[in-house]
């Protein structure tokens, strides 16, 4: 991989870093008082974009109020990025609810409710009585 590969992935664990520590204590919106977890972090090579994947550790009302929140700081979040790890521009962020958690348990759900049906079912691949 080039120089400029290893680029846009360093400077993603750097951001990933600095906007779990902002979201850690330093902002001011009510909105992001709740659990915040900041689990991916993906820049485009040209440094223009950045996708922050988060975990919201809330009730489903108070999750929309913290992406909310999280919308609303971008420019905050932005100049902050700038200034702390120096880019010559501020790239663009876009804010993603992560919801691997979400999805891994329904995946489960339906897995145990599948076992279930299944193992009510005769075994057809056995012979009776065997």
């Amino acid at each position: 991989m080039t120089v400029a590969g290893h680029r846009h992935e360093r400077i993603a664990e750097e951001i990933q870093h600095e906007v779990g520590a902002m979201l850690a204590g330093e902002m001011a919106d009510p909105r992001l008082e709740v659990s915040i977890m900041v689990t991916e972090v993906r820049v485009t090579p040209d440094l223009k974009n950045v996708r922050i994947f988060v975990r919201i550790d809330a009730e489903e009302k108070d999750r929309k109020a913290a992406m909310k929140g999280l919308e609303a700081a971008t420019g905050f979040i932005r100049r902050e990025l700038l200034e702390r790890l120096r880019l010559r521009r501020s790239p663009e962020l876009h804010f993603t609810l992560d919801a691997t958690d979400e999805k891994a348990a329904r995946i489960e759900q339906l897995l145990k409710e599948a076992k279930k049906v299944d193992s009510g079912k005769p075994d057809s691949g056995k012979p009776e009585g065997a």
